[in-house]
């Protein structure tokens, strides 16, 4: 796995790796061979935390829902198929976008026919309250996110 390129371990952005289908979206693994897998997940993750990349990361689990729209209808899972089935994400620190998109690369998802979606984490302002109260804040402070 590429380790940070030379000149990047001064500033760092955080990126968000979302990952789609793979193994654990198939239903035709074995579980020795979902088990060994799984094993390439947790070195490769462990090699990102070495190089002082990783963040923090989660896998989901199914079933999910999905809640759409104004009337706030929610459907059974938010995929159509299942190489669409976000199965987790990954903050991690990287000195640009493409130095994200090579710690993508060596993913163990595309083993599998997996994906990895790589965004840029937005830094939010810290809205922590210094009494806890809603007074303590003032409209200047208000900050409109958009997602």
């Amino acid at each position: 796995m590429p380790g940070p390129r030379s000149g990047e371990h001064a500033v760092r952005s955080k990126f968000l790796l979302i990952f789609r289908g793979g193994a654990v979206a198939r239903h035709d693994l074995s579980p020795s061979e979902l088990q060994a897998h799984v094993e390439k997940w947790y070195r490769w993750s462990d090699e990102l935390a070495r190089q002082g990349r990783r963040n923090a990361g989660t896998a989901l689990d199914n079933p999910g829902a999905a809640v759409r729209g104004h009337e706030r209808v929610v459907t059974d899972g938010p995929y159509a198929e299942s190489k669409d089935l976000v199965t987790g994400s990954m903050i991690v620190e990287a000195a640009s976008l493409e130095d994200a998109i090579d710690v993508a690369r060596t993913c163990p998802t595309y083993e599998f026919g997996g994906s990895v979606e790589v965004r840029p984490a937005q830094d939010l302002p810290d809205l922590t309250l210094v009494d806890e109260t809603p007074a303590a804040v003032s409209s200047t402070e208000l900050v409109e996110l958009n997602f």
